[in-house]
């Protein structure tokens, strides 16, 4: 059986594992109902724009980016949209014939997203002219990368690509091992100065140079332990995040790590099992377990300052920290807000009752939420 079709048969399993309670069987535990809060914020929506058929049927995660003044969006049915990100004013649209399963990435002008039939693509981000596309090995389901000298993107056979910005013409390739079993995901790579990181299924971090795929290091996050293939799932699916020097990463049934950017030294960890990014603030990190447990862990120790369980089960996205408050969004639709200083949830609003899936975007007082039958929408701290 190849690893496509694995890929494939997987979605329900990944499903299963981070979200039991979908289920109507009783003896199943139900997401966690929500209850009312005493909210003391409320985000003022300046706009909303629809984008296609949105995340599609698939379990996708088709994130929005932000260049310069404008939003990038992308839609599973092979919409591709410029909006100006203050006014969500239409730069332009193209619609294209891809059956997109990674977006998006802009940068260098231009806007680099992947398809399932294994395809790369780049637009020009002024007018969404295709400039190139280039055939790769298999699907790709995280959001190619590119800095306008090298487009960088990661494929479900456990490849990490690179390839020449300016024609689409492989220059690298960096080969990890699949395990047997692995969630249905990739984790997106970082392109920073002249070094790619990338996470992987089998639970390793990659730096490599960007000009020729020299490996500068690799470090294991996880190791699988366990008899079965599904007690051995160590993926890494949630997005690396850089502050400063070091690089932030969590594994499946692993742990969660900051590894020094150019040594792969590990400089902080702690177990923990977490299928999305961390992100940092007031001196914090903060991660979304597989229950959807949100935590606050002081950075550099493994010292917890809270724990809310009040979206138990909800699956939510991965936290993004936004002023003095996590932004995070769940399977019913739902954008809250929690306090960064003591994990309350003190605001909350229905942004799409398709649900929420694809990672929420902040940009100084705005939050961009794309939800998953295409209404994209712009809120702004009052």
């Amino acid at each position: 059986m190849n690893q496509y079709i694995k890929g494939l048969m997987i979605v329900s399993l990944g499903v299963l594992i981070s979200a039991c309670g979908i289920f109507s069987d009783d003896e199943v535990e139900q997401p966690r109902e929500l209850v009312d809060i005493d909210a003391s914020v409320e985000l003022e929506e300046l706009w909303t724009a629809n984008i296609g058929n949105g995340q599609g049927d698939s379990y996708l995660h088709l994130g929005p980016s932000i260049d310069g003044q404008y939003i990038y969006a992308a839609a599973n049915n092979g919409e591709v949209y410029s909006l100006n990100k203050e006014t969500g004013d239409r730069q332009w649209q193209r619609d294209t014939d891809d059956v997109i399963s990674g977006a998006i990435g802009v940068g260098g002008g231009m806007v680099v997203y992947g398809t399932l039939d294994a395809q790369v693509v780049a637009l020009d981000a002024d007018n969404g002219d295709e400039l190139w596309r280039s055939s790769v090995s298999s699907e790709i389901l995280a959001a190619p990368q590119t800095d306008g000298r090298r487009v960088v993107a990661q494929t479900v056979d456990g490849r990490l690509l690179a390839l020449d910005a300016e024609n689409g013409e492989q220059v690298w390739a960096y080969e990890s091992s699949v395990p047997a079993l692995s969630l249905r995901g990739s984790s997106k790579p970082i392109i920073t100065g002249n070094t790619v990181v990338s996470g992987f299924a089998n639970g390793m971090v990659a730096a490599l140079d960007a000009t020729d795929g020299f490996i500068m290091w690799e470090e294991r996050v996880a190791v699988p332990q366990g008899r079965y293939d599904i007690e051995r799932i160590i993926d890494i699916d949630g997005d690396p995040v850089l502050i400063g020097g070091t690089v932030y990463v969590g594994s499946f049934q692993g742990n969660l790590m900051g590894l020094d950017l150019q040594s792969g030294r590990i400089v902080w960890g702690m177990p923990g099992s977490t299928y999305r990014s961390l992100t940092l603030g007031l001196g914090n990190v903060y991660w979304a377990n597989s229950e959807s447990h949100l935590f606050a862990v002081q950075n550099n120790t493994d010292s917890e300052v809270w724990e809310n369980d009040d979206l138990r089960l909800r699956r939510v996205t991965s936290p993004v920290a936004f002023n003095n408050y996590l932004a995070v969004g769940d399977f019913e639709g739902y954008l809250h807000l929690l306090s960064q200083i003591d994990g309350r949830i003190v605001g909350r609003t229905r942004v799409d009752s398709d649900g929420l899936r694809s990672n929420i975007v902040a940009d100084g007082r705005m939050l961009y939420v794309y939800g998953n039958s295409g209404r994209l929408v712009a809120y702004r701290l009052p």
